[in-house]
């Protein structure tokens, strides 16, 4: 019962964290096919995006500079979580 519950709790987690890298890289992708307009009114799907991501890039641009005009930190934050993705499932598999 244990173990079954703990392997659900690690699948949740790595459904979450895929669905943020998924989630990461939708708004790199639509960054450089939607410019931001300062008289449009402002695109929803990017206005969520920019909601649940910024939070976990804010913290990694103080980290890391800016490379001219090329912002790495949805790179560095996607390795990030991959390598937690990695970590935990392998920690799990391990451990039970």
């Amino acid at each position: 019962m244990g173990n079954a519950f703990v392997l659900s709790l690690v699948d949740i987690a790595d459904f979450v964290l895929m669905l943020l890298i998924y989630i990461i890289t939708a708004r790199v992708i639509l960054s450089w096919i939607i410019r931001p307009n300062p008289y449009a009114q402002p695109n929803p799907v990017v206005q969520f995006l920019n909601a649940v991501t910024e939070p976990l890039l804010r913290p990694i641009r103080r980290i890391v500079p800016r490379l001219g005009p090329f912002d790495i930190s949805p790179m560095v934050a996607i390795l990030i979580l991959v390598f937690i993705r990695i970590f935990m499932v392998r920690a799990v598999h391990v451990a039970f």
